[in-house]
């Protein structure tokens, strides 16, 4: 046995055997804001990000469409846009070092922060949420929760290898305080408001 194990072992062996319960973390949603869909467009807005509105009648998807029309490369991880570059053909990630607009769907999103959850299921690939120049998610209203308190006891937590909150696009500021955006990731992040497939909800 080595040193290593000797240590381990001891570690093991003295353990506190004290049960001690979690404290009660309360969920501070006792005053909800009366509507969460709005509340998420002001949050989303304060981060940089770009709420597109839906128009009141004929193609839900015209403001992506609007978007995309002239980019060279779409890779779309969703049923509702074909994009050009398709994910199931990416190899690596470094791949998608090219995509002009990438377009997913969120798992949910939270009103008290402007963010939406990104995970492996949603993306396929992770580095398309990062390596894309502009990133579009599409968002289920139902799909909106208070806060984060409310945030993390979702199933994407446990049931997912890879998660993140995404709250507008890339930013950073050197110390004369310019903001650039696209630094580290997408150069602009917007959400369309679009209901799932029926047979795609979440339970």
């Amino acid at each position: 046995m080595s040193s290593r194990d000797d240590i381990l072992a001891s570690i093991r062996a003295n353990l506190p055997r004290v049960d001690r319960p979690l404290p009660h973390v309360p969920l501070f949603d006792s005053d909800p804001p009366a509507s969460l869909l709005s509340a998420f467009k002001d949050n989303l807005h304060r981060m940089g990000g770009v709420f597109l509105d839906p128009p009141t009648s004929g193609d839900i998807l015209a403001p992506v469409r609007a978007k995309i029309a002239d980019a060279k490369i779409v890779c779309s991880t969703v049923p509702e846009i074909a994009g050009n570059r398709d994910i199931a053909g990416v190899g690596a990630p470094r791949d998608l070092a090219d995509v002009d607009f990438a377009v997913v769907r969120a798992s949910f999103a939270v009103a008290e922060t402007g963010s939406v959850l990104l995970s492996d299921a949603d993306l396929r690939v992770n580095g398309v949420a990062y390596l894309a120049q502009h990133l579009i998610v599409l968002l289920d209203p139902a799909d909106i929760v208070i806060n984060l308190h409310h945030a993390y006891r979702r199933p994407e937590f446990r049931d997912r290898h890879y998660a993140s909150f995404h709250t507008g696009p890339s930013a950073t500021a050197d110390i004369e305080g310019v903001l650039i955006h696209g630094a580290q990731g997408v150069r602009s992040l917007s959400v369309l408001p679009i209901a799932r497939a029926t047979g795609n909800r979440i339970h």
